[in-house]
């Protein structure tokens, strides 16, 4: 495989391990004079990557191959941080608030962790999560069933 050099930046922003350095990379890829294919991207032109790369999560996870999964997790991660890159560019949302959405609703469909509820099996779990989640849906409708 033939080896490119990389810039004191890109040589750093390779080695890192956080999430804002991903942000800062697909800002980058993104920007004028960034990667003519990422910029050409949409969010309908990438749904066909995100059901491979979470076909091959999911093959990983059947193989029991923790390396290859660590990467394909890594390929899912880029696809939200995609998507939410295109979103904030065209006025939507943020990778921020996709995060704070998901923070909010795993404490609020876990209330017998962060809240005073007590439950002893997964299968009540479940039941509290679909119970919950349906309350959560009905709600933003308005009360009206669609």
């Amino acid at each position: 495989m033939k080896k490119y050099k990389l810039s004191a930046k890109g040589r750093k922003l390779a080695a890192s391990s956080s999430l804002r350095s991903l942000a800062r990379i697909m800002d980058t890829l993104l920007a004028p004079g960034g990667c003519p294919w990422d910029r050409k991207q949409t969010h309908s032109t990438l749904i066909k990557y995100l059901r491979e790369e979470s076909a091959e999560v999911a093959q990983a996870v059947r193989r029991r191959d923790w390396k290859n999964l660590q990467e394909e997790l890594g390929d899912v991660l880029l696809q939200v941080v995609f998507h939410s890159a295109l979103a904030r560019r065209d006025g939507h949302f943020t990778l921020g608030d996709v995060i704070k959405t998901v923070n909010s609703k795993m404490v609020r469909r876990h209330p017998h962790v962060f809240g005073g509820s007590k439950l002893d099996t997964p299968a009540q779990v479940l039941r509290q999560w679909k119970l919950i989640k349906k309350a959560e849906k009905k709600g933003r409708r308005g009360g009206k069933k669609s």
